[in-house]
């Protein structure tokens, strides 16, 4: 048994557990789910998406710099190369949601303003998924950024193909090939999932009596992205009552 199984996953079972239990994902996953439903999550997780995306160069780089501080400078040094690479992914996301929301403006109203829904006011879990970032990057374990970033990866490693493949099912291969962030994600956070898993399993092996901590700041952002999830869901079910209200 590595140091991941004994160390850490055990401490995020229980939160992993839920994306096959939450009502959102067995909805997402399901094939009788209503193609507007469906449609218009996609926007809204999408537009959503941006407030979510946008800082986590800033935040890679700053766990970085914050471990060089500490004293784990190859670390850190991993962490602030990789954040190069994730600088502007957020721009995908606004990409997407201004062509998926143009192709229901052709057939809908009232209409979508997908720069509008991009700049709305984040919800509950959307503040909170950033305040963990910034807590765990200014505290004196800043590897736990990468733990949260191993669970959310683990979630488009091993739901996002799946939730795919039903947009194709249900709304088709046009409206899939729309989804340029989500696609290119499932296939990418592969690799930046084995990534952190390597940089979590040098902190256990200097500190095995950190897996508790890191699986707790990973636990807590994969919530968070749960209920961000459950956010989107809900908002597009009332702007389905407004167009049925319109109708």
């Amino acid at each position: 048994m590595n140091l991941m199984d004994s160390l850490y996953l055990p401490h995020v079972k229980q939160t992993r557990a839920r994306l096959e239990t939450e009502a959102v994902m067995r909805t997402l996953l399901s094939p009788d789910i209503a193609p507007l439903l469906l449609e218009r999550f996609l926007i809204e997780w999408s537009a959503r998406g941006a407030y979510m995306t946008e800082p986590v160069d800033g935040w890679i780089r700053g766990a970085g710099e914050r471990s060089i501080a500490l004293g784990a400078v190859k670390l850190g040094q991993a962490l602030v190369t990789h954040a190069r690479h994730e600088a502007g992914h957020h721009l995908m996301t606004i990409d997407d949601a201004r062509g998926l929301a143009r192709r229901w403006n052709a057939r809908h109203v009232p209409q979508l303003d997908a720069d509008a829904l991009v700049a709305q006011a984040p919800t509950e879990a959307m503040r909170q998924y950033r305040q963990v970032h910034d807590e765990v990057i200014t505290s004196d374990l800043p590897l736990g950024q990468a733990a949260i970033e191993y669970e959310v990866g683990h979630l488009a490693v091993a739901l996002v193909p799946r939730i795919l493949d039903n947009v194709k099912h249900v709304l088709g291969q046009e409206t899939l090939e729309r989804l340029t962030f989500l696609t290119e994600h499932a296939e990418v956070d592969v690799g930046h999932t084995a990534l952190n898993e390597r940089m979590l399993t040098e902190v256990l092996r200097a500190n095995p009596e950190a897996g508790p901590r890191l699986a707790a700041y990973g636990a807590r952002g994969l919530d968070c992205y749960l209920r961000f999830l459950a956010d989107c869901l809900s908002a597009s079910r009332e702007s389905l009552h407004a167009l049925s209200a319109a109708a």
